[in-house]
């Protein structure tokens, strides 16, 4: 599937960069969408996912060289990907992406269930 986005990018002629290195390109990201690394998809390779566990983690180190109008997004909930000492920055969007996401679900439901 990676590698399908990565050649549907190419098709429609958006350039893309890959990198392992978060702080390398922080500075020059408009959004920053973090995820946690899950390790019910590493099935019987537990070695794979301690390696994977911790590299990618977004500090206030993090922060301090990303662009001042630019957004951190999560899905939530979160385990050590983030430090919370990035949630009082306000270019920490999750709760907000939280927020509004229950907001859709409800207008959804609603929709669904009594209609216009």
């Amino acid at each position: 599937m990676k590698d399908d986005i990565k050649d549907y990018l190419t098709s429609k002629g958006v350039e893309w960069e890959e990198t392992a290195d978060l702080m390398e390109v922080a500075s020059e990201c408009d959004v920053v969408y973090q995820t946690r690394i899950q390790k019910e998809r590493f099935g019987e390779r537990v070695d794979l996912y301690e390696q994977a566990r911790g590299k990618y983690i977004l500090d206030k180190n993090v922060l301090a060289v990303m662009q001042k109008h630019a957004v951190v997004m999560h899905p939530l909930p979160r385990l050590d990907e983030i430090t919370v000492d990035v949630d009082s920055d306000p270019r920490a969007a999750y709760f907000r992406q939280a927020k509004n996401g229950l907001y859709i679900r409800m207008a959804l439901l609603k929709l669904l269930l009594v209609g216009w």
